[in-house]
């Protein structure tokens, strides 16, 4: 049992070494002076350096990538609040009213099937027309756009879950429709929420396509700042720096998972078994 025991130990250490290599490399990148960088590819660092996290980190005229941050942080923010919002509803009348279960539901949930890019050309004229682009509303509606078929999808099957004889009782002592939404319904789709919330947040926060095509200086986003940082004015590419840079931007999407890990996973499985 032991040496079976062992070796699936091995097996997963190697799986999650392979599945994790990028990540590892790009970190253990952007501790690597330049000339270590064009020396030494391997995965040891000989002298840790902070260079390039100071070079990221120090503001300038045209590279500040606190701006970044900032802009991706409120768009992401509109691109997963607002689907719930939407969505949350709109749930509910699915399920128990059964409006656009047949049509509706499956026309929005497949919609995110579609790769975006067939969308860029009326949603670049149309933002154009509405003087949204380069600005964070602008960018923020079009994320929220995106998560809203994963944000349907999630909270129909959380509505699904709860009992109507809740509501039948709220009902019959009184509640009204928004009261029963907000007082009864909301309160017990709390984990579906967070995990809609999350998953929102991650995917708006890592969309490049948009960002590159509907911001150019004021709104950019993180995903399309850092690659800012790439170049040099030799036009070569400072492989330090766009390691530390790349970190750095994954830092809030990654601590937001983890901190939130132990709630998607029990709304994922809630439900799943039932007594």
């Amino acid at each position: 049992m032991k040496p079976r025991l062992t070796l699936r130990w091995i097996v997963f250490a190697v799986a999650v070494f392979v599945m994790n290599f990028p990540v590892i490399s790009t970190l253990v990148t952007a501790f690597k002076s330049p000339g270590e960088v064009s020396r030494n590819p391997s995965l040891w660092i000989e002298t840790p350096t902070f260079e390039n996290f100071a070079t990221v980190l120090t503001t300038s005229d045209r590279l500040n990538i606190y701006n970044y941050l900032w802009n991706s942080t409120v768009a992401a923010g509109i691109g997963a609040v607002l689907p719930i919002v939407v969505a949350f509803p709109l749930a509910w009348a699915i399920v128990r009213r059964g409006v656009g279960r047949a049509i509706l539901f499956p026309l929005v949930v497949n919609l995110r099937a579609l790769p975006l890019i067939i969308f860029a050309i009326p949603i670049y004229m149309m933002f154009s027309v509405a003087g949204l682009l380069d600005t964070r509303l602008g960018l923020g509606l079009i994320l929220a756009v995106v998560n809203l078929p994963l944000a349907l999808m999630l909270l129909v099957n959380a509505v699904a879950e709860i009992p109507h004889e809740i509501e039948e009782a709220a009902h019959m002592d009184g509640a009204r429709l928004p009261r029963l939404l907000f007082r009864i319904v909301l309160p017990l789709c709390r984990p579906a929420l967070i995990t809609t919330f999350i998953f929102g947040f991650i995917t708006a926060w890592n969309e490049f396509l948009f960002g590159l095509m509907l911001t150019t200086s004021k709104a950019v986003p993180m995903t399309v700042g850092a690659s800012f940082f790439f170049a040099t004015s030799g036009g070569g590419v400072q492989w330090g720096v766009a390691a530390a840079v790349m970190v750095v931007a994954a830092l809030p999407p990654l601590a937001l998972g983890l901190v939130m890990y132990r709630r998607i996973t029990g709304s994922l499985v809630a439900g799943a078994v039932k007594g």
